[in-house]
C-alpha cells in the first residue's frame, strides 16, 4: 500500500531522514520507533506532504506522492494525527470534526461519518457544543483521530498517540486502534511506549540518527534484547 524509497528530509544543513526504506501492507499496523530526533516524525510528515522529500520516493497504491500538497495527498486517502494533537481549540468539537471532513465533497457521507466517530467516541457526542481546548488531553486525543478519521482515510498515519495521556486513555487509543484495523483501515504509527506499540503492530522499524537500526516483525523485535536500552534510552513500559 505505502513504500517509501531512499527517503531524504532535510531542513536546512540538518538531515533529519536519510535514505530510508519502509513499507506498509493493507490491513497491517506497523510501528515506528526511536528515540526523540531520530527523523519519526519527519518521516510521516513527508509521507503526508507537509514537508518537502529532498530525495527519493513516496508510493501509495502505485502512486508517487513526492512533491504533492498536503490536501492532495489527504483526497488521496492518507491522513496524519500530528504529534500533540493539534486540535483547534477554540472551535467546538462539532467545527473540528467538520473540518477533519471538508475534502469530503458528499455531504450525506460526511454526516454519516461524522455520526460514526461519534459512536466510537461517545465522549465526543456529549461535548459537541464544547470548545475543543476545554477537553481533557485525553479527549483532545479521541477528538484528534476522529477528525483525521473523518476524511475516511485509508491509511491513518499516527504521531505519538499516548504522548501525555493518563494510562487509562493510553488503553482506550491503543484498543481503538486494534479497531480500526479490524475494520480495514491500514496504520503507521510512531510510538514511544515500546511495548504497547508491539503489542498491537505486526510489524516494526527502528530509527536512530535518521535511519532504520532494525525492522521485523513485533515479536521478533519485541524479543530483541536491549532493545530500549540501545536505541530508545526508555526502560520497559517508559
Amino acid at each position: 500500500m505505502l513504500r517509501v524509497e531512499a527517503l531524504r528530509v532535510d531542513y536546512g544543513p540538518i538531515k533529519a531522514v536519510r535514505s530510508v526504506d519502509l513499507y506498509v501492507e493493507q490491513g497491517e499496523i506497523v510501528a515506528l520507533l526511536g528515540a526523540n530526533g531520530a527523523g519519526k516524525s519527519s518521516l510521516l510528515n513527508a509521507v503526508a506532504g507537509l514537508v518537502p522529500a529532498a530525495a527519493g520516493t513516496i508510493e501509495f497504491e502505485g502512486r508517487r506522492l513526492a512533491g504533492w500538497p498536503a490536501e492532495r495527498v489527504l483526497r488521496s486517502g492518507i491522513a496524519l494525527v500530528p504529534e500533540g494533537r493539534r486540535v483547534f481549540p477554540r472551535l467546538s468539537v462539532r467545527d473540528n470534526l467538520r473540518l477533519g471532513g471538508a475534502s469530503q465533497r458528499d455531504h450525506a457521507l460526511r454526516a454519516r461519518t461524522q455520526e460514526a466517530m461519534l459512536d466510537i467516541f461517545p465522549v465526543l457526542r456529549q461535548r459537541l457544543g464544547q470548545e475543543a481546548g476545554t477537553l481533557s488531553g485525553g479527549e483532545q486525543q479521541m477528538l484528534a483521530v476522529a477528525r483525521a478519521l473523518m476524511s475516511s482515510p485509508r491509511l491513518l498515519l499516527l504521531d505519538e498517540p499516548s504522548l501525555g495521556l493518563a494510562p487509562i486513555f493510553v488503553q482506550e487509543i491503543f484498543a481503538l486502534l486494534e479497531r480500526l484495523r479490524s475494520g480495514g483501515t491500514t496504520i503507521l504509527l510512531v510510538e514511544q511506549n515500546v511495548h504497547l506499540a508491539l503489542g498491537i503492530a505486526d510489524r516494526g522499524y527502528l530509527m536512530a540518527t535518521g535511519q532504520i537500526e532494525a525492522e521485523g516483525d513485533a515479536r521478533q523485535l519485541r524479543e530483541s534484547g536491549g532493545i530500549e536500552q540501545a536505541y530508545l534510552g526508555v526502560g520497559v513500559g517508559a
